[in-house]
């Protein structure tokens, strides 16, 4: 197999040919190689064992918070997506008895959606099997790598809102 047949990812792509980006666009793109690859990772798992998509995963995991449920959009506030993502989503796990529509106690126009018992079980086994795949894939760090990776993150989360912040003004 010749050099031009095998797929390289960005990251890869930026450290052969570095003098064409910034040391910021090569942390950039090892960042997002580091996302890619462990919510691939993830998303494989919960198709393979349990038949649950990622979304529907991340819905569930918001409604196990809030044991009363939430509105619409309330869910798609917490979720950053739009009600009309989430309205096909909700259809999909009403169907499938994981969770439920009722009418807002303090709003009848409102209606909340809530998990199902047999839908809190259900991802609750979910999480928990997330929380060990999620564990194997850091296994390699230590925990001081862990604490180190978390806080050059945190600074990272706050360089970016800056920025952002700055920008929108």
């Amino acid at each position: 197999m010749d050099d031009q047949a095998i797929p390289l990812d960005a990251e890869t792509k930026a450290v052969e040919m570095p003098e064409d980006h910034r040391e910021e666009l090569r942390l950039w793109l090892r960042l997002l190689t580091c996302t890619t690859l462990i919510e691939g990772d993830v998303r494989r798992r919960l198709r393979e064992r349990f038949d649950v998509t990622l979304p529907r995963f991340d819905l569930m995991a918001q409604l196990d918070k809030v044991p009363d449920g939430m509105t619409l959009s309330d869910l798609s506030k917490r979720m950053m997506v739009s009600n009309g993502n989430l309205t096909g989503l909700v259809d999909r796990l009403v169907a499938s008895g994981h969770v439920v529509r009722t009418v807002s106690p303090t709003d009848r126009r409102a209606t909340v959606i809530s998990l199902t018992d047999s839908g809190r079980a259900e991802f609750r086994t979910m999480a928990a099997e997330h929380e060990f795949w999620i564990a194997d894939l850091f296994g390699d760090l230590t925990a001081r790598d862990r604490g180190d990776l978390m806080r050059l993150l945190g600074k990272t989360k706050l360089s970016a809102r800056r920025a952002i912040k700055g920008e929108a003004q």
